[in-house]
């Protein structure tokens, strides 16, 4: 259980749940969840808001262990490495974002990626990316976008439906 709630939260730190979600997700009994979410709040890892008769609990970005907590995740995942294999020599990339399951803090064998460039060696990428599948394990699909296709693209994704992977302080000017 606490596998699974520190991937939904520390994954993708916009990622907001509560309890009964938690719980439909999960397939857990509320009580199990309840209690470590109790535990993860009272550690400081975990803030939560009341929305409506709903308590949402989202991850303190502010909490010392964050981004290690985050970086572990990545790893366990297996997403470092898919960068690493990605990166290099594929042309001029922007940035790379996660979207589907992961993004959301659900575990998948699938990963889906968003990557934002221009003149992008597809030939290059694709055996990469193959590559990177045997590596970790997983199946990823992906989507290039050029810079004004992903400014349509990434402005009909809600924020928390994209995970920034890689060097997406660039995002402000996708927006």
């Amino acid at each position: 259980m606490r596998i699974k709630l520190l991937k939904k939260f520390f994954l993708n730190s916009s990622t907001r749940a509560h309890l009964r979600g938690l719980e439909a997700e999960f397939g857990d009994s509320t009580n199990a969840i309840r209690v470590e979410l109790n535990r993860f709040e009272e550690a400081g890892l975990l803030v939560s808001c009341q929305d409506s008769n709903r308590k949402l609990y989202q991850a303190n970005e502010k909490h010392p262990l964050f981004s290690d907590i985050h970086n572990i995740i990545l790893k366990e995942t297996g997403l470092d490495r898919v960068i690493e294999k990605v990166i290099h020599r594929v042309g001029d990339l922007h940035c790379v974002y996660l979207t589907g399951d992961f993004a959301h803090g659900r575990d998948s064998e699938i990963i889906e990626l968003i990557i934002v460039g221009e003149n992008i060696d597809s030939e290059y990428l694709s055996r990469k990316i193959l590559q990177a599948n045997e590596l970790v394990g997983r199946k990823i699909e992906y989507v290039v976008l050029n810079l004004v296709e992903a400014k349509g693209k990434l402005a009909e994704k809600k924020p928390a439906d994209l995970l920034p992977l890689w060097n997406c302080d660039y995002e402000k000017n996708l927006r």
